[in-house]
């Protein structure tokens, strides 16, 4: 569940990105996040997932408040979130298993334990056959899977995703979202930016759009 209750955020100088937000996500959902290049859609996530932490209001993630959690906790509630970011960050010196397990490395898992999820992650995205390759090798919509691969191997149950299809052509766009869809039907909860309008036509999920920081009826 995510709930956001007259949320403000404010950077130095006085710029605020978002402005006074309030709405919720019940658990389970698939929405999408829209609106235009500045709307404030990055920095949204970004409170979700205590990068960023709002000015004013609350945002409450599976009940915890984020504006309240310690440096410590911040971990903890990231082992429930995967992340979907534009900037990749992949690891171009790491082969595409050593990617996936990075997470579950951080989080102090089972290396047998985190083994098999590693694998399972590849093979959910159809990646499974190349985990020794580089990710250097793969092509844009390769690399998006990956991505989800290292996102889903904790098992999240609130996935995250910016702008996911944009650099991708039709068919990889239309891939990563059967992929998406598909977290959706075991249950877990997804929110998807995006100003693709093919996508929103397709998969018809509640859209929740901001215009210079604020929420549209």
């Amino acid at each position: 569940m995510i709930r956001f209750n007259q949320v403000f955020k404010r950077y130095p100088g006085g710029y605020a990105a978002l402005k006074n937000l309030s709405f919720e996500i019940p658990e389970g959902e698939m929405a999408f996040l829209t609106g235009h290049s500045g709307a404030g859609k990055s920095t949204l996530l970004k409170l979700i997932a205590a990068i960023e932490r709002p000015s004013s209001g609350s945002v409450l993630v599976n009940g915890q408040n984020i504006g309240a959690l310690k440096p410590g906790a911040v971990p903890y509630l990231r082992r429930n979130l995967g992340l979907i970011f534009q900037d990749h960050k992949l690891l171009f010196d790491r082969n595409l298993f050593d990617n996936v397990m990075l997470p579950l490395q951080i989080a102090g898992f089972d290396h047998r334990e985190s083994a098999k999820r590693v694998r399972a992650a590849l093979d959910k995205v159809g990646l499974l056959k190349r985990e020794k390759a580089n990710p250097i090798s793969l092509s844009g919509g390769e690399q998006q899977r990956l991505c989800i691969a290292r996102a889903i191997v904790n098992r999240p149950t609130i996935l995250l995703a910016d702008e996911p299809t944009g650099n991708l052509d039709a068919d990889s766009a239309s891939d990563i979202m059967n992929i998406f869809k598909s977290f959706h039907q075991v249950g877990v909860t997804l929110l998807i930016s995006t100003h693709d309008e093919s996508v929103l036509r397709q998969y018809q999920g509640r859209t929740i759009a901001l215009k210079q920081g604020e929420l549209q009826a």
